[in-house]
């Protein structure tokens, strides 16, 4: 019932986060609407509709329309591929390194259980796992690539749940003894390989032999397959038990490092120096923020970036506004010096045209807001049919390091776009709209 419930939050998120915004979008036009008089209003919404005469005039104000509803929806999808991109290596690399890893300095870690109890009475410390880490040449039917070897003890796999819930083939049953291994799917595509299949292995530690220096090699079986969704890790890493990748690298009775998981990823400072305080002299420790500083200070900046080029679509549908608008007063100008004469003030004329411009930005923002959050939404289905029409990869895993296309809208990322369309689109029509109402009824009947 739980997965049921959680399989289905993002999809009850994002109906919610509509309706809200729907709803919004609805109470602004009206709130927007109550402070024009009924006149005003329909004067305006006569000057959008297309009439003979006036018709380049409206084709000008939907291409404005348009290029609101396009700025805003793809400004909205690039900000939420991001963060989906920025969340899902984040969490791929916190769940499978660990938040602080903690290495011996001078000599082998040895005493790695003695200094994991230690760690594990910090209150902010979740778990402590000891582990061998080393380069391995993997060969398998005529096959041969390099990967990443880890030993972990099964238990704190299994507490690993990006890991441990991700198994696709085989199990963490049989993951014991020296001649055993967990590999990633991807991997087992490169190589042909599957559960059941032996593969070998060779370490860069030669052994001395009667005909000279061999490396060690070794045949080891696959008793399961894991997929986290991250090339990096689904085609490049193998999991062995400790033990035995403590044999096959040559590091008996030692590890590599410490892998420690903390309640608040964020809190880092004070608790490594409570961490060093534990543990004594002669520890050094890396956080996951120095280790990925130059992997998500891309992401940052790819952000930005993207965030300022797509804001230009928005400015050049704004644009547009002002030039439709301009041009309205430019065509309407005998009926502004007839509605002058009839009694209407400047500040009529000024609210008339004001909310002729103001509606295409309202219109327009508020449909790219729903089209950005609807194709955000299935942004991996409208992958895949694209994909499936063109017979091409449009995202390939081995480039971008990742399986599939995600995609995370934040509230605060989609109002702030949001209201830079309507803010944006509410100055545009500003200095039309008192231009406009600068006509001079005698000048434009003369004209006329």
């Amino acid at each position: 019932m739980l997965a049921e419930i959680q399989r289905w939050l993002p999809d009850i998120a994002f109906v919610t986060l509509a309706g809200i915004a729907i709803a919004g979008a609805i109470l602004v036009v009206a709130a927007v609407a109550m402070l024009f008089s009924p006149f005003e209003r329909m004067v305006a919404a006569r000057y959008l509709r297309a009439r003979r005469g006036t018709g380049f005039i409206s084709v000008i104000a939907f291409i404005s329309l348009l290029g609101i509803v396009i700025g805003v929806a793809t400004l909205i999808v690039a900000m939420a591929v991001m963060n989906g991109v920025r969340q899902e290596v984040l969490g791929s690399i916190l769940g499978l390194n660990g938040h602080v890893s903690v290495f011996r300095e001078g000599q082998a870690f040895t005493e790695y259980d003695a200094a994991a109890g230690r760690l594990r009475d910090i209150s902010e410390v979740t778990s402590v796992s000891p582990l061998v880490e080393g380069q391995v040449l993997v060969i398998a039917d005529g096959r041969a690539g390099g990967a990443v070897l880890r030993g972990m003890r099964r238990s704190d796999i299994e507490a690993m749940p990006i890991l441990s819930r991700n198994i696709v083939a085989g199990s963490l049953d049989d993951f014991a003894g020296r001649d055993v291994i967990v590999i990633g799917s991807r991997m087992a595509r490169k190589f042909a390989v599957g559960v059941g299949d032996t593969v070998s292995l060779v370490a860069p530690h030669f052994t001395a032999t009667a005909i000279g220096m061999l490396p060690r090699t070794k045949a080891y079986r696959i008793v399961g397959l894991f997929e986290i969704g991250m090339y990096e890790y689904d085609a490049n890493f193998i999991y062995m038990p400790l033990e035995a990748a403590q044999i096959f690298l040559k590091l008996r009775q030692a590890v590599s490092r410490l892998d420690v998981m903390l309640e608040d990823p964020e809190a880092i400072a004070d608790i490594r120096r409570a961490m060093l305080q534990a543990l004594g002299g002669g520890f050094r420790t890396l956080d996951w923020k120095r280790r990925n500083a130059s992997i998500f200070g891309a992401i940052q900046v790819q952000r930005n970036v993207l965030f300022l080029i797509l804001s230009l679509i928005v400015l050049v549908a704004a644009f547009n506004i002002v030039s439709s608008l301009f041009m309205l007063v430019k065509d309407k100008g005998r009926d502004i010096a007839i509605l002058r004469t009839m009694g209407a003030t400047r500040g009529t004329i000024m609210r008339i045209f004001f909310l002729s411009g103001a509606s295409v930005g309202i219109i327009g923002t508020t449909a790219g807001f729903i089209l950005g959050l609807t194709f955000t939404q299935n942004i991996e289905t409208i992958r895949q049919w694209i994909q499936g029409l063109t017979g091409t990869e449009l995202f390939a895993a081995e480039i971008y390091f990742l399986s599939r296309l995600p995609a995370v809208a934040d509230p605060a990322e989609v109002a702030m776009v949001v209201l830079m369309g309507l803010g944006l689109s509410f100055l545009a029509t500003l200095y039309p709209s008192w231009r406009a109402a600068r006509i001079d009824p005698a000048e434009a009947l003369r004209y006329e």
